[in-house]
């Protein structure tokens, strides 16, 4: 809705009593910084030798950082794009989650600044934001002195762009999308991200970039990101965040 605050009009206030409504109905929903390592499935990520295609390239890292203490830890990375999913000007949208352990500490919904033409090249769009976002985010890490296990384990539901940054011998032809692709895929040459492919329906970044009506797939989406501290009828308030816990592994499990 930010995009509507200089004109908005009736439809838009329309919108802010619906996600008001959901506010009210979800009201014991929380974030909660998870330092427990989540599941990752290796054979998903696959790594190779990028050398004949980008040379010997390495992860810019800060020179001046103090010696890493403490547990290492994961990042993750789930993106998506709805393709042309703003019906006046036709621009997509990005949509991304950026994760240190079970921890949210990053997200994004926004606008892309192109018009792209197909969900190929909006979805390589979405996946160049996201990788800049954790490019950053893995510098100040590093200046904090926070060791990091090893590459990012990025998640996206575009097969195309998957195979795409998987293998060194893909090619692509279209200038406007170069830019996207070869970034991407120099982030994964040189170690600093590695992407794999999830299922749609397991992908939390959907609740970014589109629109997901009420059902059981936007409410496994949302506890994938956020704990529902009400541990039994609706309204009830837990005794401690323990309960949170205990609740979001019964209903994963």
């Amino acid at each position: 809705m930010a995009s509507a605050m200089a004109m908005p009009r009736e439809g838009h206030l329309e919108a802010v009593f619906h996600m008001f409504a959901y506010l009210k109905r979800k009201h014991n929903a929380r974030l909660v910084f998870d330092p427990t390592y989540p599941t990752i499935d290796f054979d998903n990520f696959k790594d190779h030798d990028w050398t004949s295609m980008y040379g010997n390239v390495k992860e810019p890292e800060p020179l001046d950082a103090p010696k890493p203490r403490g547990k290492e830890v994961d990042t993750r990375l789930f993106v998506d794009a709805d393709h042309a999913g703003d019906k006046r000007v036709r621009r997509s949208r990005t949509g991304l989650f950026i994760f240190l352990n079970s921890a949210l500490v990053m997200w994004m919904s926004k606008k892309q600044a192109t018009i792209e033409t197909s969900v190929f090249g909006s979805e390589f769009v979405a996946l160049k934001q996201g990788i800049e976002k954790i490019r950053g985010l893995r510098y100040k890490l590093r200046m904090m002195g926070v060791p990091l296990t090893g590459p990012t384990y990025v998640y996206g539901d575009n097969m195309s762009v998957i195979h795409n940054t998987q293998r060194p011998e893909s090619t692509l032809k279209k200038k406007s999308n170069e830019i996207c692709y070869h970034f991407s895929r120099e982030s994964v040459a040189m170690g600093e991200t590695l992407t794999g492919h999830i299922d749609t329906n397991e992908n939390p970044a959907d609740l970014a970039t589109k629109v997901i009506y009420g059902g059981m797939k936007r409410d496994y989406l949302v506890s994938k990101v956020l704990y529902d501290i009400a541990d039994g009828d609706e309204g009830d308030e837990p005794d401690g965040l323990e309960e949170t816990h205990t609740a979001k592994k019964r209903r994963l499990q």
